[in-house]
């Protein structure tokens, strides 16, 4: 018996500690809660990824907490859902990333559950805006958005991504927006998409 409490004294804080490096090494939360701070000077790199952090904490915000009966809801017989959305925001994402990586698309996008959605599609947006927020105004030329099917292949500048996949995202998210608010579970009155802050 003595042994045995000896063992637990020892055992459950080595246990704890463990649990706790455990969780310490797991992502603790999704980007974009709040916007990063603004870079100190403009150029076409850092207006680029702070067009995408907005994307990012519109997107973040538009998607945080949404329902079962929220995802299934659309305005329309012939509308989307807003899963259904979320599954064509994570299609933008991806050019959008693609490019910034220089990698063609191709290929059709898999199912994705509600929080892999979201999940994949902030951490996409993230992504693309560290790489363009660190890289030379001069590679801008660089990110050209490809599309390739078999053998055909076309090729877009950067402008295309800004007034196409992206412009797109930002009037998809507005759009969950208003449908949620149609579904009965309005968007975070204390989000300010001015600042890209919570107000508390």
């Amino acid at each position: 018996m003595k042994n045995s409490i000896i063992y637990l004294f020892f055992f459950i804080p080595c246990f704890l500690m463990d649990v706790e490096l455990h969780c310490q090494s797991q992502p603790s939360e999704l980007p974009y809660y709040q916007i990063p701070e603004y870079p100190d000077e403009y150029t076409a790199t850092t207006v680029t990824a702070r067009l995408l952090d907005g994307l990012g904490f519109r997107y973040y915000w538009a998607t945080e907490g949404l329902r079962e009966e929220d995802l299934s809801y659309k305005p329309s017989e012939s509308g989307r859902t807003i899963l259904e959305t979320m599954n064509h925001l994570h299609g933008l994402s991806r050019v959008v990333n693609n490019a910034i990586n220089k990698r063609p698309n191709s290929g059709s996008q898999e199912e994705l559950s509600y929080e892999e959605l979201r999940s994949r599609t902030l951490f996409l947006i993230k992504e693309a805006a560290d790489i363009v927020r660190n890289a030379e105004p001069s590679e801008m030329e660089e990110y050209k958005v490809i599309f390739q099917r078999g053998d055909t292949r076309s090729e877009y500048p950067f402008w295309n991504n800004i007034n196409g996949p992206i412009a797109d995202a930002l009037w998809h998210c507005g759009q969950v927006v208003s449908m949620r608010r149609a579904s009965g579970n309005p968007f975070n009155s204390k989000v300010s998409v001015f600042s890209g802050r919570v107000r508390s």
